[in-house]
């Protein structure tokens, strides 16, 4: 992760994603990731209560935005690019995107 202002960066490696999935309208839809680091991965930063990721996506399963949070509201540090492309694989995996799709039917 990188604090906002900081050219410090930490990279995460996520061992498990638990999710939860919420459609919001008829045009997105709302995942929040609470990660599982590995052992040999940096740590969350300590100054985070509860640190969640939330993905925003459309109906598709295609991904608009992931946001890094604490105590579900935007935090000031950002993913690193090898840390989303933990997040987007995990999300464009077939099991996910058969979730998104069953979410976005429920609509």
């Amino acid at each position: 992760m990188i604090r906002y202002g900081s050219d410090h960066i930490e990279e995460m490696k996520f061992s498990s994603l638990h999710m939860s999935i919420e459609c919001r309208d008829h045009q997105w839809i709302d995942i929040t990731l609470k990660p599982q680091l590995t052992t040999d991965s940096a740590t969350v930063p300590k100054d985070l209560t509860d640190f969640t990721i939330l993905v925003i996506c459309n109906h598709g399963g295609i991904i608009a935005q992931m946001v890094p949070q604490d105590i579900g509201c935007d935090c000031e540090y950002q993913l690193t690019f090898l840390e989303k492309e933990q997040i987007k694989s995990f999300i464009l995996s077939e099991a996910v995107q058969q979730q998104i799709k069953q979410a976005a039917a429920q609509m």
